[in-house]
């Protein structure tokens, strides 16, 4: 696959993965197209060897598997997030000086000013009335319908010289004239439903600005959402694309998780129980020994896909000299003394012959000692599912903003690595040793 082809799905997966559900509609899309069957987890499962799944959780989170032809022995998985920092809306209305505002509550850690005087659209998830119960519908108001707007540097001298925002007060979105239509009628028509068929909703703010590439070439991108949907969509491509010449003694796993901006502590966050859950139902569903899921743990192996931070070139000086990471160089391997990152000499070696014999990009990440690190999925994903796990990102600049920026030819790199790590044949000698083949390499 060329280059240009992994910034198309890309883009596409950007722009429809507008809340976590429509990111996990998108992927269940992608999924079915390969030809994967959809599963409930309140459904009897029967799973076919060499069979195609997958399955949802909240419809925020969604995990897909391959069975092997013969008995399992062992996992390898890759997992990212389908939430990011934003604004969700209250169940609540706002009148102030003649105008309806949408109260909302921040969600994750943001960069505040970036979602100022810009439109903004809204979109989420509906649970609607039926002759039967309850149904979830997905809206997505993809046109302009609200803004934040800053207060004017009249009333506000020192605000270039640093302006400590209140979510209560300086980010509240204006809507429309006092009286106008409410938003919950607004996303009725969409749904082309009742109001009073409305029962709950979850909505957010959503940015509509399209994926667009920069630079004299196009070598960069600009996009909403690239953390950590940038991880999500290219590590779906890896996983798809090396559905030939997967090692067949290991069930490959694909994830995508919901509320990682959150602490992911909820049912369908990496803390919960639900990859740990769908391990124990696919070997349920498969004859194997007393010690199965104990031996196929210890022969597995995780990659925890979420974005790192690139050398900002205006701000050098907030990284670690010592570990320089350029957007375009490739995949980035994160480090953390504490441990926020559950990088290993172990799972940092396997995965860096992994992409040495399949001639992709690696760079190293780790934090200044005077700056604290963030954390993500893979620590806490060990809490159920405890195998060997290497935290990788793409690197990107203004993580958290409204907008972020990334490099082309790191998605790219990102999508061959995943495949190459599909591809991989690794045996388990014993505790620290193991055997390494690729046994097939990707466009």
């Amino acid at each position: 696959m060329q280059d240009t082809q992994t910034l198309d799905r890309l883009f596409a997966f950007l722009r429809a993965g507008v809340t976590p559900w429509h990111a996990v509609a998108e992927a269940a899309r992608w999924l079915e197209e390969a030809g994967y069957t959809r599963l409930e987890e309140s459904d009897y499962w029967n799973l076919a060897p060499g069979g195609r799944y997958y399955v949802t959780r909240n419809g925020s989170s969604i995990a897909a598997w391959r069975v092997p032809e013969h008995g399992i022995g062992g996992w390898r998985m890759s997992i990212s997030h389908s939430d990011n920092p934003g604004w969700r809306l209250k169940p609540a209305k706002s009148t102030v000086a003649g105008c309806e505002r949408l109260p909302v509550e921040g969600y994750g850690g943001m960069i505040m000013p970036t979602w100022l005087d810009r439109p903004l659209g809204v979109a989420g998830r509906v649970l609607v009335r039926t002759g039967d119960g309850l149904d979830t519908r997905l809206v997505d108001i993809h046109r302009p319908v609200a803004v934040i707007p800053s207060l004017c540097i009249h009333f506000d001298r020192s605000c270039n010289s640093g302006h400590t925002y209140n979510a209560q007060v300086d980010m509240q979105p204006l809507y429309g004239p006092e009286g106008c239509k409410s938003i919950q009628a607004l996303v009725a028509e969409a749904l082309n439903l009742s109001e009073s068929d409305m029962v709950e909703s979850e909505l957010l703010l959503t940015t509509l600005q399209e994926p667009v590439r920069t630079g004299p070439d196009g070598e960069y991108y600009l996009s909403p959402r690239i953390d950590d949907l940038g991880c999500a969509a290219s590590t779906l491509m890896g996983f798809l694309d090396a559905d030939a010449g997967c090692d067949s003694a290991c069930a490959p796993v694909w994830a995508m998780l919901d509320n990682e901006e959150v602490g992911s502590s909820t049912r369908q966050g990496a803390q919960s129980t639900f990859v740990r859950d769908l391990f124990d139902r696919i070997l349920d569903a498969i004859p194997h020994s007393g010690q199965g899921m104990a031996r196929a743990l210890a022969n597995s192996f995780c990659l925890s896909a979420d974005n790192a931070h690139a050398t900002h070139p205006n701000f050098p000086e907030k990284s670690d000299p010592a570990s320089p990471v350029r957007l375009g160089g490739g995949v980035v391997v994160k480090y953390n003394a504490t441990q926020k990152y559950s990088t290993t000499a172990y799972s940092g070696a396997v995965f860096g012959e992994i992409c040495r014999m399949a001639e992709v990009p690696v760079q190293r990440f780790a934090n200044r000692a005077d700056v604290p690190g963030g954390s993500t999925l893979g620590n806490l994903q060990a809490n159920t599912v405890p195998v060997p796990t290497v935290d990788i990102g793409l690197p990107q600049l203004a993580m958290h903003s409204a907008v972020e920026t990334a490099a082309c030819a790191d998605a790219d790199a990102m999508r061959r690595a995943v495949a190459a790590f599909y591809r991989a044949h690794i045996r388990v000698l014993g505790d620290g040793r193991c055997t390494l083949e690729q046994t097939a390499r990707t466009e």
